[in-house]
């Protein structure tokens, strides 16, 4: 008897119990899939991507004006249109990926796709007939759109999956494994900022000083190189198997709810409709716990005798518990995702404000007749995140971990709101910034001077900031929103989770807009005028950190009371 009881707990060791399988749809082993051993190729896979994104898109606005001869806003306008897209596209590789084809095949598909678009794009810029001329012709005008959407499509199919997939191949039934997670989002966004780095260092150089041809088909062959690394893992990968429409299974508790209006919900928990398998109905998913909130969504899972009269149970009457706890995670996800918004608004001041703002300033590297350009102060973003990320990883989480005593330092709320906290200051001091740099200007009459004799280098700090913000926030964020998204449902919730990004920049534009119609009044010049000597940026900066202010207060009113889903048989 004892002998067959260390069989079952040696074969419960063998296989992982998240219900992942290994390329052959068998059961993963735990020593011969996932975890460290398969990292590698999807950490290399995201950095190529990212480089190859970042490459093509950084310069982007410069080729629309100077290759396809269009005007500052028009070239601007379809730089946001197209940015829009990529972070809208990833609901759809999302939806994919946790209904039908799973996160490998979606991420697959999805990177060929991206690789006919790259292709497609270094075609349009350096083929004769196809390359742009001084006047460029509709269809040459095409190809490159076709191209660039042909991307946002592939990236669509790419972003909410690959952290998604990479964070598949620890168990999250196994204690040390789960402990490794927390690890390797970490890494993961420490990969794609080294991406970012070489994009916005060598490759904007390339583009400018070697032609188009060569600054797109460097990241096409980049993008080539990220899908030979993705399928080079794939006998290590552990694979979550898809679940089914996620809609069709929130709709049917929705449905179901509201047809038991009148039922009363029991006090007794294991009354309520659960499968009597030690697995989940839903392929893919364990089974969830029942929590106590939401419980107008627990009368989709009251029993009553109309529900097994006909032999077969109507899902549109009868949800499992765990069908029911997913809808509910999904709702207390929404609270904190909307808080992320605020947040991905001040992150946008990078690519707009702080680069206006740079541009004012005095552009020459020390006393050399070398001039950066004000955008590649970004790059101090990107340094910021590659050093905090090994200082997070390595120094702060086993300090906090003595002194919270939880296994990742500090929990993913935690985490989050420091990130939103750091972010206030990095408003605050591109305020200051801007507030010394216009007494500098009222100081010495220099209202029609292009560039105040003041370094552009004073920048520095602000950028410093939020790449300190994105460690604890974004990445917080990803974590986060992997650990609360129920088993089948996680590329959908890395998607909402990217949505922010969009939203944070339309906000942002709202703001100017409203900004600029109040303050415009009585023919002033307001807050942001062309020349920004006559203006008040940092106004604008005071405005977005006290509504950073605002929203740490909600965040925090909301993280106080958020409910953290209980898988069964997973450690806490």
């Amino acid at each position: 008897m004892q002998k067959d009881m260390g069989e079952v707990s040696g074969e419960d060791d063998l296989y992982t119990k998240d219900g992942t399988v290994d390329y052959r749809n068998n059961p993963a082993k735990k020593a011969e899939t996932g975890t460290w051993k398969a990292c590698p190729f999807i950490l290399g896979n995201e950095c190529c991507e990212r480089l190859a994104y970042y490459g093509m898109s950084t310069n982007l606005v410069l080729y629309f004006k100077k290759r396809l001869n269009q005007h500052s806003a028009t070239a601007s306008k379809n730089v946001s249109n197209w940015s829009g897209t990529c972070y809208i596209t990833p609901l759809i590789g999302a939806f994919l990926a946790d209904a039908y084809l799973g996160r490998y095949w979606t991420i697959a598909c999805f990177s060929i796709i991206y690789v006919i678009g790259m292709t497609l794009l270094t075609l349009s810029a350096s083929v004769p007939g196809l390359k742009p001329s001084s006047d460029p012709k509709e269809v040459q005008t095409a190809v490159c759109f076709v191209a660039l959407y042909l991307i946002a499509l592939g990236t669509g199919g790419i972003k909410p999956c690959v952290s998604s997939y990479g964070a598949d191949q620890f168990d999250d039934a196994d204690e040390v494994e789960k402990k490794h997670k927390s690890s390797f989002f970490n890494w993961f966004y420490f990969s794609i900022n080294i991406g970012a780095l070489i994009a916005s260092s060598v490759l904007v150089w390339i583009q400018d000083n070697m032609g188009w041809g060569w600054g797109f088909g460097i990241p096409a062959v980049t993008m080539a190189i990220a899908v030979v690394s993705f399928f080079s893992g794939t006998r290590l990968y552990r694979n979550q198997k898809p679940g089914g429409s996620p809609l069709t299974r929130i709709c049917q508790v929705v449905v179901a709810s509201f047809r038991k209006f009148k039922v009363d919900v029991p006090g007794d928990k294991t009354s309520l409709y659960e499968t009597t398998d030690a697995e989940s109905a839903i392929t893919g998913s364990r089974k969830l716990d029942h929590t106590k909130d939401l419980r107008f969504f627990d009368k989709a899972a009251v029993q009553t005798e109309s529900d097994h009269m006909k032999g077969n149970i109507d899902q549109w009457r009868l949800c499992t518990v765990t069908q029911v706890e997913e809808l509910k995670a999904i709702i207390r996800l929404l609270p904190i995702w909307a808080t992320g918004i605020i947040f991905s608004a001040v992150y946008s001041q990078m690519s707009t404000m702080f680069v206006l703002q740079g541009a004012s300033m005095d552009t020459h590297v020390g006393n050399s007749s070398f001039m950066i350009p004000p955008a590649s102060l970004s790059i101090f973003d990107t340094l910021s995140v590659i050093f905090w990320v090994p200082i997070y990883d390595q120094l702060i989480v086993p300090i906090s971990r003595k002194i919270t005593g939880h296994k990742n330092g500090l929990t993913q709320l935690q985490r989050m709101g420091t990130g939103l906290f750091i972010s206030i200051f990095a408003m605050v001091s591109a305020a200051i910034l801007e507030l010394f740099r216009l007494k500098y200007v009222k100081r010495h009459n220099y209202y029609e001077l292009e560039q105040v004799p003041m370094s552009i280098f004073w920048q520095v700090p602000q950028y410093f900031l939020i790449g300190c913000a994105e460690v604890f926030t974004f990445i917080g964020q990803l974590e986060f929103f992997y650990d609360q998204a129920p088993d089948a449902m996680r590329s959908l919730c890395s998607a909402l989770s990217l949505t922010t990004v969009a939203l944070g920049n339309y906000l942002s534009s709202l703001l100017v807009t409203i900004v600029m119609n109040i303050t415009t009044k009585n023919g002033k010049p307001g807050w942001i005028p062309d020349n920004l000597n006559y203006g008040h940026l940092d106004y604008f900066y005071y405005l977005l950190a006290v509504l950073s202010v605002l929203n740490l207060g909600a965040y925090l009113m909301i993280a106080k009371w958020y409910t953290y889903k209980r898988p069964v048989g997973t450690p806490r």
